[in-house]
């Protein structure tokens, strides 16, 4: 971008950061951040005041995700990437179908298909923009797919494959972009994992599972039986240890404390503020306002064309070829608005706006004014 883009202050959204993980972090958490280094900040994980919170994010998340009875919610580090392995080494029998419509379904089906223990995984895809679930397939005894797919902005109803739990498979939904935004029934699941870095406004680095007794006792059956069977679970990747931690209310290795106490005062703040039904609804309106924009615009259409598809936490927006995006993407920066690029391996020319709980719907609308105004001066309007 060679113009020099000057927005109205009085059109700029209150807040200007709206990126699709890591994603904004409220002031009051900040506030807790601080109001917790004397007790819970460089302190061992193992003790009282580190675990006590650890305790009420897993008693947040209960109420938060109304959890059935026998589930249990389980913490490790590394994020969801490192759960794809946990989940190959620990959760997958032999074969795993998997929905692939985007690039982080794709690429647990491609840790599966690298796993030297595992049969090749039954995929099924389709075009990035749309969403494509597995269906029933001989000898599969995991069925995943993302809830929400990041890097497109498409996002899917949840529920089992027709027939599997009756066949004993398990059901593995990656809610990592999803989880505490869109709609979910978690009895629909057996494992239902995320990270804390979308909508819990936390950062990166801990995976969050909510398992069911069906999963942990399969998963304890894989780890009995590994030195038998020749499979390598690495200690790290070992959902038993990590069951047996969290069981403690503790991670197997130290986890970063301030994520922690972040992640614990967003769940505070969604409960206290209806749970999970109004912080969909939140993100729905924000992103209506984004869609609705995008249909009436010159320049700008809805990337995921089937309005049921569409996400309501990660809202990807086609711009015409005659604007080049990122200079759009580089104007708003310049005064402030973050973080509105594209999933940089899609190599479209568009934007992508996260839209989770914690933006405020009406920088949303502000946002749309910022975009246009931007288009407007890069057309020298």
């Amino acid at each position: 971008m060679t113009r020099h883009i000057s927005l109205p202050a009085d059109i700029l959204p209150h807040d200007g950061r709206f990126g699709s993980g890591p994603s904004k972090i409220r002031l009051e958490q900040i506030d807790a951040l601080v109001q917790s280094n004397p007790t819970v900040l460089g302190t061992s994980h193992r003790q009282a005041p580190v675990r006590d919170v650890v305790a009420s994010i897993k008693d947040g998340l209960a109420d938060f995700f109304s959890l059935p009875d026998g589930y249990e919610i389980v913490f490790g580090n590394g994020g969801a990437s490192a759960f794809w392995e946990i989940a190959c080494a620990c959760f997958i029998e032999k074969t795993a179908a998997f929905g692939v419509f985007g690039e982080f379904g794709g690429k647990f089906a491609a840790s599966a298909k690298a796993a030297p223990f595992l049969s090749d995984p039954v995929i099924f895809d389709s075009a990035y923009g749309t969403t494509r679930l597995p269906e029933l397939t001989q000898d599969a005894d995991v069925y995943a797919w993302p809830h929400n797919e990041t890097s497109t902005g498409a996002a899917t109803h949840i529920a089992r494959v027709p027939g599997s739990a009756e066949a004993g498979a398990l059901t593995i939904v990656d809610g990592t972009s999803a989880a505490g935004g869109l709609p979910v029934d978690i009895s629909e699941t057996d494992v239902y994992y995320f990270s804390p870095q979308k909508a819990f406004g936390s950062d990166g680095g801990l995976w969050v599972a909510i398992v069911s007794p069906a999963a942990i006792e399969r998963a304890a059956k894989i780890e009995a039986d590994a030195a038998a069977s020749g499979r390598w679970i690495p200690t790290f990747l070992s959902f038993g240890t990590a069951l047996r931690n969290s069981r403690k209310n503790q991670t197997y290795n130290t986890p970063a404390i301030a994520t922690l106490v972040l992640m614990n005062e967003q769940i505070d703040w969604l409960n206290r503020n209806g749970g999970l039904e109004w912080s969909t609804m939140r993100c729905a309106k924000s992103a209506a306002t984004l869609y609705s924009w995008a249909e009436e615009s010159d320049f700008a259409t809805p990337f995921v064309t089937d309005p049921k598809d569409r996400s309501s936490v990660v809202v990807s927006i086609d711009i015409d070829e005659s604007l080049a995006a990122a200079d759009i993407v580089a104007g708003l920066r310049e005064n402030g608005i973050v973080d509105t690029f594209a999933y940089r391996k899609l190599n479209r020319n568009q934007l992508r706006v996260g839209v989770f709980p914690s933006v405020e719907p009406e920088d949303v609308r502000a946002l749309t004014v910022c975009i246009d105004e931007t288009v407007s001066q890069l057309q020298g309007e």
